[in-house]
């Protein structure tokens, strides 16, 4: 445990790969909600090995800290279909733990290999791979798919939970978490953030955590 931020290693090791890498930014963004965000992060700029390397060690041992139990690892088309192979060696290779996994297409294919999911057998209970939830939109895209190949949703692991409210008093991943009855287990989250800016020695970092602690105690939930 990181005594100055209270976080697992991972999750501290996690920041500061982000915000090196200028994948999580700070300043003023304008989300699709409308709202004006002090941060972002955008999980696309994992466009390298050595950092998707990183990104799916750190799944892997996100799951591991969650001791989820799941038969399969699934990654959503298309963002997930990296992140579902790069995290199922991850977590072999560092952690003994063989999973076979599976992703779907957008579209049936009608020759070869057919049907929308490729890769293992979509089958028991399976574990989904995703970045951010933002709307719960594509999971419950998702979920229609498991559902129809008769498996079950068991968890969902992400990279980054905003803690934000929706609508309503609920982020998404809460409403996701009520609807399905499973827990959504992310790398990091908003409380991270704040506890990790306001324990930085960077100055440059430092001013940022009041701007993204007043959006929290806005937003947050």
């Amino acid at each position: 445990m990181n005594t100055r931020s209270n976080m697992q290693d991972y999750q501290y090791q996690f920041l500061k790969f982000v915000i090196q890498h200028q994948i999580l930014e700070f300043g003023e963004f304008k989300l699709k909600s409308g709202r004006i965000s002090p941060y972002f992060f955008n999980a696309g700029l994992f466009n390298s090995g050595q950092k998707l390397s990183f990104l799916a060690d750190s799944y892997a041992k996100a799951i591991i800290a969650s001791n989820a139990t799941f038969d399969v690892l699934f990654g959503p088309a298309y963002k997930g279909i990296p992140l579902v192979a790069a995290t199922a060696i991850a977590l072999s290779k560092n952690h003994d733990l063989d999973k076979p996994y599976c992703f779907n297409r957008k579209e049936a294919k009608e020759h070869g290999e057919k049907g929308l999911i490729v890769g293992s057998s979509l089958e028991g209970r399976v574990l989904i791979l995703d970045d951010v939830i933002t709307a719960g939109t594509a999971i419950r895209e998702v979920a229609e798919v498991i559902k129809n190949n008769n498996a079950i949703i068991s968890g969902i692991t992400v990279a980054l939970d905003r803690q934000e409210k929706g609508l309503g008093d609920l982020s998404a991943v809460q409403e996701i978490e009520y609807a399905f009855n499973i827990s959504v287990v992310s790398i990091i989250n908003l409380e991270n953030i704040v506890n990790y800016l306001s324990a930085s020695e960077d100055e440059r970092l430092k001013k940022h955590s009041d701007s993204v602690r007043k959006y929290r105690d806005t937003y947050g939930v």
